[in-house]
């Protein structure tokens, strides 16, 4: 019953504009987030549909104690989902409309000519952005390996087909096939409607749920085995803990998140995917001093601040383009956790991302605090001269929408014994990097970088 309560009240919560999708989810206090963020997903997804099959079968009218979001979410599990599997009361309130519900579905496919339920959507619907991009799978090598994930789920049923060669072999995929991705030596790519939530590797934490845009993060920075690095806006876990594995559990991640509910829920993860050397702390990144000893070897730091999330291909329609007025805010936000991050004395690497594809929250930012640091720092692709900036989008990349800068302390001998750093030159691009699927520029020649 918990979970419909929760997810009608996420619904409403969009409706009244208190927030977006993943905002509403995690303050709605539901233990398992997962559950609840596919189900209200999906349950808007079909939004259109379940309204009319709701009407045809007069549910509302006939149960007027049924508020109309507790009534959809019921709806979809019951016609589109696993079915009812709890409810109370209102399940079986439902239940007893089931025949008169599944009549109107069936009739809906008929005056829709269709005979699958996806085919319902209309085509900006079913057509749209999350469905180019694949389910990507992480293997979480502190708890197992690649061979043994891949020869579990081909005793599965599945089909494995090695190493992906091209980006049109992984939207191709349907059915039970797999390919390993043809960038990160640890992700598999299955379909796009692939639900491992309840699959033995994930509920153990030997496989992480992780789009590839988000893994580029944490596989960028690349931090060598000893270090000492900083996530600064940690929750809800998946870069940590694949930095961890990176790190193979062998040097030490602090980890910092404002809201202590969000970092709850992370160490419940950090924990059941085996991540022994995270030190997390419910502290704001920008209190934390920069000169205390106890960060005087961190070299390496994660950046993922908040953001308005515009690129993520799963936001809903109560998840409006994000206003200048909160564009700025946003911005202002993260380029104060930028510089921020950049006063740490060992700080050798940093990247920053974001799930946005909005040039104020990305290179602006990146730009405008280079000018304050610089020429202490470099990197990106959209200044001349820099080498490493990457952004990400479904139909250039099937991932979602997500930017990725590196940036690295350079110091040269000057020739008299002390060392300066080369300056900056050039400026913000100010065309392609713009738009939702602008591409990384030149690729460096050494270091992590993915085409």
């Amino acid at each position: 019953m918990a979970l419909y309560t929760a997810a009608a009240s996420v619904l409403a919560g969009l409706e009244r504009r208190e927030g977006a999708l993943k905002t509403l989810v995690y303050k709605s206090r539901f233990q398992n987030i997962k559950q609840l963020y596919a189900l209200v997903s999906e349950t808007l997804r079909y939004s259109p549909v379940l309204d009319s099959i709701m009407a045809g079968a007069c549910l509302l009218k006939a149960e007027k104690k049924l508020s109309p979001h507790l009534a959809k979410v019921l709806v979809y599990d019951l016609l589109f989902g696993k079915g009812l599997k709890c409810g109370g009361r209102w399940k079986v309130l439902v239940q007893k409309h089931r025949a008169r519900l599944q009549a109107e579905l069936a009739r809906l496919k008929v005056r829709k000519k269709v005979s699958c339920n996806e085919d319902l959507l209309a085509p900006t619907e079913s057509g749209n952005k999350a469905s180019q991009v694949p389910r990507y799978v992480r293997v979480n090598t502190l708890k197992t390996c690649m061979d043994d994930v891949v020869d579990y789920f081909k005793r599965q049923g599945y089909s494995y087909l090695g190493r992906a060669s091209r980006m049109e072999e992984l939207s191709s995929l349907s059915g039970k096939q797999f390919f390993l991705d043809p960038h990160l030596p640890e992700l598999l790519v299955f379909p796009s409607q692939t639900d491992f939530h309840e699959n033995r590797l994930y509920i153990t934490g030997h496989i992480i749920l992780q789009d590839k845009a988000s893994c580029l993060p944490a596989f960028l920075l690349s931090p060598p085995l000893g270090s000492q690095v900083i996530d600064a806006c940690a929750a809800p876990g998946n870069k940590t803990s694949h930095l961890a594995a990176i790190l193979k559990n062998k040097g030490q991640i602090f980890a910092f998140d404002l809201d202590p509910k969000r970092l709850a829920t992370m160490s419940t993860m950090l924990v059941r995917a085996g991540v022994t050397c995270c030190e997390l702390a419910s502290e704001d990144f920008l209190a934390v001093d920069p000169t205390d000893p106890k960060f005087s070897n961190v070299s390496y730091i994660l950046l993922d601040p908040s953001c308005s999330g515009s690129g993520m291909v799963n936001r809903q329609a109560g998840e409006s383009t994000p206003s200048m007025e909160r564009l700025r805010a946003l911005a202002a936000f993260q380029r104060k956790a930028l510089g921020h991050a950049l006063r740490f004395p060992a700080l050798r690497r940093l990247v920053y991302s974001t799930c946005s594809v909005e040039k104020e929250e990305n290179e602006a930012v990146v730009w405008d605090v280079l000018q304050e640091h610089g020429p202490v720092f470099r990197g990106l692709a959209t200044f001349p001269g820099a080498e490493c900036c990457l952004r990400a989008c479904p139909t250039a990349t099937l991932t979602n929408g997500f930017f990725v800068a590196v940036l690295e302390r350079q110091l040269e001998h000057n020739g008299q014994g002390s060392c300066s750093a080369p300056p900056i030159k050039a400026e913000v691009d100010g065309g392609e990097g713009r738009g939702p699927c602008a591409t990384r520029k030149k690729r460096r020649k050494k270091g992590p970088c993915v085409q």
